[in-house]
């Protein structure tokens, strides 16, 4: 049986994460568990309970927070995020390649809680490329978008505090790269 790891992926909204996860989880069905996170943000169109998130009231999610069941959590632009423990663990035992799409916050308490995690950057070409991509998202209002942008430029300024940034300019580019560090490195 192969050995489990824990896999780390972070980079801006928008920038284009869940897109190259989603290829990702596509080609390697059988070697990839992708970690369900919880949130106390409400859902966007399209997205069901357990199957993007867990979406939790903020009691809920604080209840359970505060009894240790969360891997890293955080709270990012007025919501909870955080990561069920016992699945994660469970499944690296298990000999499972888990992926972790968290942000910036959550990262450094996961380099803390599992030092031989591999953590993976997702880097925007250009801040400009972000704002026109998530402008094109069209779930934001311009004021969420400003803060989106303000925050990114303080993630791409930590990118140095992962073992492998990627910039995602070309999805097929970005994706042979994200396989190397996952599978080869």
């Amino acid at each position: 049986m192969s050995e489990g790891k824990l896999i780390v992926v972070t980079g801006p909204s928008g920038v284009g994460k869940g897109t190259l996860l989603q290829k990702l989880l596509d080609r390697y069905p059988d070697r990839i568990l992708f970690s369900i996170s919880a949130t106390t943000r409400s859902p966007r169109a399209g997205e069901e309970h357990g199957r993007e998130y867990f979406f939790w009231s903020r009691a809920e999610f604080e209840q359970k927070r505060d009894a240790g069941a969360f891997l890293e959590w955080a709270e990012y632009a007025g919501n909870l995020y955080g990561t069920p423990r016992q699945a994660i663990v469970e499944a690296i035992a298990l000999g499972q390649i888990v992926l972790l799409e968290i942000e910036l916050e959550g990262a450094r308490q996961v380099a803390q809680s599992f030092p031989s995690a591999k953590r993976i950057f997702i880097a925007p070409p250009s801040m400009e490329v972000l704002e026109s991509r998530l402008r094109q998202r069209s779930t934001d209002s311009d004021e969420q978008i400003i803060k989106r942008l303000h925050h990114a430029e303080l993630e791409v300024a930590a990118a140095n505090e992962f073992d492998v940034t990627i910039v995602n300019d070309n999805l097929e580019i970005a994706m042979q790269q994200l396989e190397k560090a996952m599978f080869h490195d």
